[in-house]
Order: C-alpha cells, then structure tokens, then sequence
C-alpha cells in the first residue's frame, strides 16, 4: 500500500475521529465527583523536564499547566484529598535512553513538579510518585497506593503525553479494574493532556525518530474512548 492509498482510505475514519472530538462533552466537575472520599486526580510528567526545560520540553505540553492547576483547585475545593503525581525519575544511564533522548535524570531541576504545582498551598498534601519508564504502574509505589484505597472508584487522568504516559496510565487504571470486576470510572479531560510534535525534516536531522503531534494526540484519545475510558472535552 502506498501513502495515498492509505490516505484515501483512512480519511472516512480520520474525519469521524475529528468530528468525535469536537462533539466531546463539556462536564461540571462537581457532577463527576459527587463523594470526594471516593475519588482521585493522578497527574503524569507535568514536570519541569517535558514543560520548561531539556530534550523533551514541548510548549504544547507547557499549555496543559493552567487548565490542570483549575482542575487541582476546584477539586481541592470540593473536597478531594487525593492527588496522586507519577513522574519520571531516571538514572543517568536509564535504559529507556535508548528510546528517547537523556531526560529527566534523577537530581537535577527537570524532575521536580512544573513551579504552578509547587506554588498551590496544598502541594505538599499530594503524593508524588517517581517513576523509571513511560509507564506508572510497573515497579512504582503508585500500584501500593491503589491496593492502599479501594474506596477510590473515580480517577481523573491528566498530564503527557496523550500517546505516551498518559495512555498506558488511563489504561492501566482501567484494565486493573475491569480484570477485577471493579465499577469504576476512568475520567480524561482532552484539554489537560498533550503531546509533543516533531516533523520528519526536524528529525532527520537530529537522528530521531518523527512524531506528528496532532495525529496522534487524536488517535490515543480515540483509542482510550475505544477500551473504555471516558473522554471529555474538559472539567469545569
């Protein structure tokens, strides 16, 4: 198959995944968490690292901050006392280094939270969470935590990105409570959560790997609605 092949055939699809976004629902956030006891914000990678500085610093991921930092403090305000903030933490020699350029190393400004965390006066209320791959839930303390509050049943997602850390999170809460017959609810808000974008041109010629940030930003989302998480347009 050629590329204008593909192209022809995949634009039925890539048009319904467009108009499926743009008709996401708008939620009042008090209307998703009705018992604050029972319910979670978690938080992926909105560090200085993928927002402010270094190899993977995007300014698409860099707008997500004020529209998650709203979410914190309605829900602060509403009663929520569970804030949970996975966020990478890598050794200098980290193997995930082969995959993607050397970020995040453990000691230096780029793995603490983005400054507009750090400034809410209830930061120090939330649980911060390292973790060593784009995943959150393998040899992290945030699958303890999870065993820890079973009383939780409704998780808002947020953070990046889209393709990366935020779908293996959202899917990890998910199918943990699917394989255990767990009534839950998975929460994605669109508008707090990104990804990075990088041309072929600009990637030839750093020797990496291309990245279209659009396309795929808008198949994870379709793809996380797909398995069962529930995709909204925002949270206010």
């Amino acid at each position: 198959m050629n590329v204008d092949t593909l192209i022809n055939n995949s634009k039925p699809f890539l048009e319904y995944v467009l108009s499926w976004e743009a008709g996401l629902p708008q939620l009042l956030l008090k209307d998703v968490i009705d018992d604050p006891s029972s319910a979670a914000i978690v938080s992926v990678d909105v560090i200085n690292g993928f927002c402010y500085e270094g190899a993977l610093a995007s300014p698409r991921v860099h707008a997500i901050i004020k529209p998650i930092v709203d979410i914190f403090k309605q829900a602060h305000d509403l009663g929520v006392e569970n804030i949970i903030l996975t966020q990478d933490n890598h050794d200098s020699d980290a193997v995930e280094f082969g995959a993607y350029p050397p970020h995040c190393v453990r000691g230096t400004a780029e793995v603490e939270s983005v400054p507009e965390f750090q400034e809410l006066d209830f930061y120090s209320d939330m649980v911060v969470i390292p973790k060593n791959s784009i995943s959150s839930t393998i040899d992290t303390e945030f699958v303890t935590w999870l065993d820890n509050h079973p009383e939780v049943v409704t998780f808002i997602v947020v953070g990046d990105c889209t393709d990366l850390c935020t779908y293996q999170l959202a899917m990890d809460i998910h199918l943990r409570g699917t394989a255990r017959d767990m009534q839950q609810r998975v929460v994605l808000p669109a508008n707090c959560v990104a990804t990075y974008d990088m041309s072929v041109d600009t990637a030839k010629e750093f020797g990496a790997v291309p990245h279209d940030g659009d396309l795929l930003h808008y198949i994870f989302l379709y793809s996380m609605m797909l398995n069962g998480v529930e995709v909204v347009k925002s949270l206010k």
